[in-house]
């Protein structure tokens, strides 16, 4: 009782305010408490909503942990059944085991030639001879085969340089897997691993229309019919 300190507060009436005198006073006075109590609502549903997600995943957490604690118990039976069993398994007597001995030491000197050299078993000496006769004929043929004048010198190759680069599929499955041309409207087909048929504009160099009609790799992309006409396959079933 001596700890309690007494509090004396005065006997006045706080007076109301000035808003809840009137009528459109106090109606504003109720939007305002309803706003709050509807943002309050607003929290507490995104915070049960947070509270929900985190709770599935816990559970999706523990539910592969008891999956993975079952496959590491069944292995472990396993293991210790195969290491029961060896167990149990008894050696082999004596006169078994010099009888094994015997019929392999039988079996290596049969295989034994003249001269005690070990034969080996593979490729006869007829299929090496016409393999080697093979091999010096082609040896003859790529000696004699000449360069095509067509061909670019290396010098030429080292002065190629990158004038442009255009990204035509998705980034997460890049790879052009066909391509064709239209020399009459200067227009580039490709087709992707993305499954997608891309046309291009080489003189614009815009993307002129991407046509995601296929469920798998576009294999080939073809302009028929005096290239009016755009045609692609794909791997679909």
């Amino acid at each position: 009782m001596e700890d309690i300190v007494p509090i004396k507060t005065g006997k006045n009436v706080k007076p109301r305010s000035l808003t809840a005198a009137s009528i459109p006073g106090m109606l504003g006075m109720f939007q305002n408490e309803w706003d709050a109590l509807m943002l309050s609502n607003f929290a507490l549903e995104q915070q049960l909503h947070t509270a929900r997600q985190e709770l599935s995943h816990a559970l999706y957490q523990h539910d592969a942990a008891c999956r993975v604690i079952a496959r590491l118990k069944k292995e472990r039976d396993e293991a210790r059944s195969l290491l029961a069993q060896a167990d149990r398994q008894a050696p082999l007597p004596a006169s078994a085991v010099t009888a094994v001995s015997n019929g392999k030491r039988a079996s290596e000197e049969e295989d034994m030639g003249p001269g005690a050299k070990r034969m080996r078993h593979g490729v006869s000496d007829s299929i090496i001879a016409e393999l080697t006769e093979c091999n010096a004929a082609l040896s003859q043929q790529r000696k004699k085969r000449q360069i095509p004048p067509t061909l670019a010198p290396i010098d030429a190759l080292e002065r190629y340089t990158q004038l442009s680069s255009h990204p035509l599929h998705k980034t997460n499955k890049p790879g052009i897997t066909s391509i064709d041309i239209n020399p009459s409207k200067d227009i580039v087909a490709t087709g992707g691993i993305d499954s997608n048929a891309v046309l291009f504009g080489r003189t614009s160099g815009e993307i002129l229309s991407t046509l995601s009609g296929h469920s798998k790799k576009v294999t080939s992309v073809k302009f028929v019919a005096h290239n009016d006409v755009f045609l692609s396959g794909s791997a679909d079933k």
